[in-house]
């Protein structure tokens, strides 16, 4: 038992200090991770003209980071379609207080479903409690 238990711990030391060597574990190749890419010399520009900020002014930067965020993604305003200008003269403008009419109970409404009402019905918020669920 005794010479097992030897002969295993000299495999496993032999298996270690393999993994030391240049060729790796049964002649293995690894890439070089210092031979990936070479660094480019830093470089100062030739026009570095920045003034600093006057203190109060205020920052270069337009609009909210929400705004940004969406110009960045969506690119910003683009120009509407033929067809999409017709459709919106077509349908002309809404009466500004359609959203206390609609949920007026006096109102005719069609009745769209149960989850249709309940979203009618709902308490006003600002949606900081709010919560989803899916019916079953």
């Amino acid at each position: 038992m005794r010479k097992i238990a030897t002969i295993t711990l000299i495999a496993a030391a032999s298996a270690m200090l393999a993994g030391c060597g240049s060729t790796g574990i049964m002649g293995r190749d690894r890439p070089d991770e210092f031979a990936v890419q070479r660094q480019a010399p830093l470089v100062v520009p030739p026009a570095f003209n920045l003034v600093p900020p006057s203190a109060g002014a205020p920052r270069p930067a337009e609009g909210t980071a929400s705004q940004q965020a969406l110009e960045a993604l969506f690119g910003g305003p683009a120009p509407r379609s033929a067809v999409e200008t017709s459709l919106l003269n077509r349908a002309g403008s809404a009466d500004p207080g359609i959203r206390t009419a609609v949920g007026d109970p006096q109102t005719n409404t069609v009745n769209k479903g149960r989850m249709t009402q309940d979203i009618v019905a709902a308490p006003q918020g600002d949606g900081a409690n709010a919560q989803a669920v899916i019916p079953g």
